[in-house]
């Protein structure tokens, strides 16, 4: 099934079904695809506008970014539902013999590693969400503020669901260096994710008047 040709209703319909998948990592790389399109929405309706000129160009980068981010979001909302479906079916492996059980271990954490993997990506495209976002709000239509605030909390929502998931999936790894160097690069994004959400709602009511 390919999650980004369904109708939002059907969507909903399946992530409410009972079905393992889509889940949560499938709705943070969605949420993230609404704040990328939300932004690109600002940047449409602040260039060609004549009194917003100076502006123009960093809003056709926001715009340009945005699209790419649409994307990739939409493509990581099917890759998220893929990865578990891969553990799933890793865990279902046969474990009679020692050599089974060998091969079922290793086909485990290889899909545990992909399943980190992939809500990694969705935060690091958090980040650039993120960023693109706050410049919708600070350099995008004024009549779309809220627009543009909107992405950057959806920005904040897939980051902190997104890195729920890469913890959750780490634990069940053995590759500690793998698992250390995930850890790393998390800690690290979140950080500078919160410095920038501390900014934009510190200014939220400058922005908004």
């Amino acid at each position: 099934m390919k999650l980004d040709q369904l109708s939002v209703r059907d969507f909903v319909t399946q992530l409410g079904s009972g079905n393992a998948t889509p889940g949560g990592g499938s709705v943070a790389a969605f949420c993230g695809a609404l704040g990328a399109a939300l932004s690109g929405m600002v940047s449409k309706l602040t260039v060609g506008r004549e009194r917003f000129k100076q502006t123009w160009q960093s809003m056709e980068e926001v715009k340009q970014k945005a699209e790419e981010l649409t994307g990739r979001f939409l493509e990581l909302v099917q890759d998220d539902t893929d990865a578990y479906q891969k553990v799933m079916a890793a865990f279902g492996l046969s474990k009679e013999t020692e050599e089974e059980k060998a091969s079922r271990q290793a086909a485990i954490e290889e899909a545990m590693k992909q399943a980190a993997t992939v809500p990694l990506e969705t935060l690091r495209a958090a980040e650039k969400l993120g960023g693109i976002a706050r410049e919708a709000i600070q350099r995008g239509n004024p009549n779309a503020i809220t627009d543009a605030v909107a992405a950057v909390q959806l920005a904040n929502t897939t980051a902190v669901v997104a890195s729920y998931n890469v913890q959750i999936n780490l634990s069940r790894i053995k590759d500690q260096t793998f698992v250390a160097s995930c850890e790393k690069e998390v800690d690290e994004v979140l950080k500078r994710l919160d410095t920038l959400f501390a900014d934009v709602d510190g200014n939220t009511n400058i922005y908004l008047t």
